[in-house]
């Protein structure tokens, strides 16, 4: 177990969620090693008490844990080969912890890449909001070698509410799509349900007090229903835009299982009309504006376009 505080970890990716993961990390007495591409993020976390690398290359003569919050596993299979260069030599104890929302065969690959050269890559995903992260109540579902796995489990705990070890390489990003599935599948029917709840002339603020209290009651409502509502889509927490790429890739990898998604594919065409309208900026919970545009009911808050 990593029971030294004073433990180096590198950290790649100062956004949204990692920003947060520095917070964290730092509050529990690590040296924070951390690197942005946007000199602003890095700036930011330097104020904070992180410290700045600037050569990605020599990270892991630095740390034997980096922690990955990168938008996509392209950008984590660059970040890895090209700025870190692990494939070139030897690292043996090298421990990568992928939070990305990764393509589960890329993670596989990668794993198995890395593994040659004495690293361990954990698809350490994580479910919930940046707003669940800071309040350390999301939870990461983890895939790899268990070994690896209990090494990292307190600092994972260091970090959210609550671990779950899923099994090989890959089931950590697994799960994190089948999460976001039925998240996606929720918020959209939410959006739904308050359409109509508009539409026949309800109190859309009532009927999400008495669905939040109904047996529909779920996350999805306490997360975005008030944002639906009020329309408050600035700033979000989590931009359509992000939540399009994580639909695209879940339709992506079903199809290399034969899995048919009829709801998701569904919401993927909602969300690919928003973007076209040159909404991704918008939080996730703009998700309403579709049905919005398709019952002709017109944006309730001043500034709620920003198209």
């Amino acid at each position: 177990m990593m029971a030294n505080v004073k433990t180096p970890i590198g950290l790649i990716g100062l956004g949204l969620m990692g920003g947060h993961l520095v917070d964290h990390l730092l509050r529990a007495g690590y040296e924070v090693y951390g690197y942005d591409v946007d000199p602003e993020q890095m700036d930011q976390a330097v104020i904070r008490g992180a410290k700045k690398v600037a050569d990605l290359s020599a990270l892991s003569s630095q740390t034997k844990v980096i922690i990955l919050s990168l938008p996509n596993s392209a950008i984590a299979q660059d970040v890895i080969v090209n700025g870190l260069k692990l494939l070139e030599g030897d690292h043996p104890g090298l421990i990568i912890l992928d939070t990305t929302t990764a393509d589960p065969e890329v993670t596989i690959s990668l794993a198995t890449q890395l593994n040659s050269k004495g690293i361990e890559l954990l698809d350490a995903t994580i479910s919930g909001t940046s707003e669940m992260l800071a309040a350390k109540d999301a939870i990461f579902m983890v895939g790899g070698s268990r070994s690896a796995y209990q090494q990292c489990e307190s600092l994972m705990l260091q970090l959210g509410r609550e671990v779950f070890y899923m099994g090989k390489s890959g089931t950590g990003a697994s799960i994190k799509l089948v999460v976001n599935l039925v998240l996606a599948i929720n918020r959209m029917g939410l959006a739904e349900g308050l359409t109509l709840a508009r539409k026949a002339g309800l109190d859309p603020l009532q009927t999400l007090e008495i669905l939040k209290k109904s047996a529909a009651g779920s996350k999805a409502m306490d997360q975005k229903g008030y944002r639906m509502v009020n329309e408050t889509f600035y700033p979000p927490i989590g931009h359509l835009s992000t939540h399009y790429k994580d639909v695209r890739l879940m339709l992506s990898y079903a199809a290399t299982l034969d899995c048919p998604l009829p709801l998701a594919s569904m919401n993927a065409q909602a969300l690919a009309s928003e973007i076209s309208k040159g909404r991704g900026d918008r939080d996730s919970s703009a998700i309403i504006s579709f049905y919005n545009d398709l019952a002709n009911l017109s944006q309730k808050s001043p500034g709620a376009e920003n198209t």
